[in-house]
C-alpha cells in the first residue's frame, strides 16, 4: 500500500474519504486507491465490533470502498479485453502471411 504523508492526506478531496465530514482528520478513512479501500473496510469492521464506530458509518465506508474496488476491477476488465482483442488481431495477421 502506498503510504500517505500528512501533506498528501490533506491534499485529497473530501470525496476520497469514507467519512467526508471528518476528512482529513483521524477516523475519516482515506479511500483514494484500491489498497486504502481494502484497509478502510478492514479497520471499519474492526472498529465497529469494538464499539468505536457506528454500524451506519461502517456501511458508508464499506459502500465507498466497494465502489473504489469495483472501479479498479472494471478498469482491469476493460484493459484485459482490449489486450485480448489486439492479440487475436495480431495472430490473425500472422496466419494470413
Amino acid at each position: 500500500m502506498a503510504k500517505l504523508t500528512a501533506k498528501q492526506r490533506k491534499a485529497l478531496p473530501k470525496s476520497d474519504f469514507g467519512i467526508p465530514s471528518k476528512a482529513p482528520g483521524h477516523g475519516s478513512y482515506p479511500i483514494n486507491d484500491k489498497a486504502h479501500a481494502k484497509v478502510a473496510k478492514s479497520y471499519a469492521s474492526k472498529e465497529e465490533k469494538e464499539g468505536k464506530l457506528s454500524k451506519a458509518d461502517e456501511k458508508k465506508i464499506d459502500a465507498k470502498a466497494d465502489s473504489k474496488l469495483h472501479d479498479v476491477k472494471e478498469h482491469h476488465r476493460t484493459v484485459t479485453k482490449k489486450v485480448k482483442v489486439k492479440v487475436k488481431a495480431h495472430k490473425r495477421k500472422r496466419q494470413h502471411k
